[in-house]
């Protein structure tokens, strides 16, 4: 094992060229590798379905939607939005292109985390092998990070029907991004009329742009996610212990191994840390408050323009909440939950606070600095109703 230039401590590719080289070229991409981002992100997008940009009559359709919609949307939930987002009709290509945009910010967070935070195996020094696995996890992590966090930006984008699958504040944002050959799709699977889908669909983009957008909550909101997926602890060892766990003579090592480096978690050495367990139930429970909200004011909204939407919001959550190991990257990556548990809990903490008289404050969880319920309060609509001084 050679030393560094400069002399100083061993460098673990000392005795291997080919990885030596390759940490050389790799030294100066930074904590993300953006590049990659883009790329696996616009083929996940892709897949193998196709994907057309929408046609001007499509757009029209759409846009003579959207007038009503944001009126009755305002009306319900009492938030004043100071200007009413343009409803863009896109692709699933530019969906994830239009997102990795909007959420650099936290995907650089996570990327820097993962790059810096010091390993709980930094001291075993005296383990070669140890050693040389750390320092590849380091100059591998910038590639990884940026295949991982793309392909999960695809896959949201094949899964997206709107601009908030996720309840996640988009701070700037000045246009409202719809896919509507999935929607369209989607309506055709269902046997939903396209027109009541579309306006179900704008129903919901425009109500969760009206809560993500108010500054207080947006605010409080991305605090929360940035704690998150600044607090990861890498492990490169973790290679090494589950390598330890595969069986060599089983029939089923080499399944074992496929799997073992198809988690994009453990290939980024990015393991979920005691400081995150720490933060999981705040951010569960403002992530589940703010999703049973926006469903309240979307299922609100939709009787004054739909009549009875039932069916459609069933399905709609059905297929949020039903999507497999894509949701659970997400929810490892940034502290997310779709599932329907998260869902649930949102929903009882919303109708919880109506039946106590406290449906005109709901807005206060948008526009209160301290309107996110504690994880306590999720549970007890009341603590939060009498923390706030509305309830005694």
């Amino acid at each position: 094992m050679g030393t560094d230039d400069d002399g100083g401590a061993p460098d673990p590719f000392g005795g291997i060229p080919f990885l030596a080289d390759m940490a050389r070229a790799m030294s100066g991409q930074g904590p993300l590798n953006w590049d990659l981002a883009v790329q696996f992100a616009a083929l996940g997008a892709v897949g193998e379905n196709p994907d057309p940009e929408p046609e001007p009559s499509v757009r029209m359709a759409w846009e003579s939607l959207a007038d009503v919609a944001a009126m009755r949307v305002e009306e319900t939930s009492g938030i004043v939005v100071p200007s009413r987002p343009e409803v863009v009709t896109v692709s699933r290509a530019r969906w994830a292109q239009r997102t990795l945009a909007d959420m650099r910010p936290l995907f650089t967070a996570m990327a820097a985390s993962i790059a810096t935070r010091p390993s709980a195996h930094d001291g075993d020094g005296d383990d070669p092998m140890t050693s040389m696995f750390s320092a590849l996890s380091r100059m591998m992590a910038p590639a990884l990070t940026g295949m991982s966090i793309g392909s999960m930006v695809g896959s949201l984008a094949r899964h997206a029907l709107g601009q908030y699958e996720l309840p996640i504040p988009r701070p700037g944002t000045r246009d409202l991004l719809v896919v509507s050959s999935s929607v369209d799709a989607f309506a055709l699977e269902w046997e939903i009329a396209t027109d009541d889908l579309r306006m179900w669909v704008l129903t919901h983009e425009l109500s969760s742009h009206a809560v993500l957008s108010a500054p207080a909550l947006s605010g409080a909101l991305v605090a929360l996610l940035t704690e998150h997926v600044s607090a990861f602890s890498p492990d490169p060892a973790a290679i090494l212990d589950r390598l330890g766990e595969v069986d060599p003579g089983s029939p089923d090592a080499l399944a074992g191994l496929q799997s073992l480096f198809s988690d994009p978690m453990l290939l980024m050495g990015a393991l979920r840390s005691p400081e995150q367990e720490r933060i999981a139930p705040r951010l569960d429970a403002a992530v589940s408050a703010v999703s049973g909200y926006i469903d309240h004011l979307v299922d609100e909204t939709a009787k004054r323009v739909l009549g009875n939407p039932g069916r459609i919001a069933e399905a709609a959550r059905r297929r949020r909440a039903e999507w497999g190991d894509d949701a659970r990257l997400i929810e490892n990556m940034l502290g997310v939950s779709s599932a329907r548990e998260s869902q649930r809990r949102g929903r009882e903490f919303i109708a919880g606070v109506v039946e106590r008289g406290g449906a005109p404050h709901l807005p206060l969880i948008a526009n209160d600095p301290a309107g996110l319920p504690t994880p306590a309060e999720i549970a007890a609509p009341g603590l939060w109703l009498a923390r706030l001084g509305v309830l005694d």
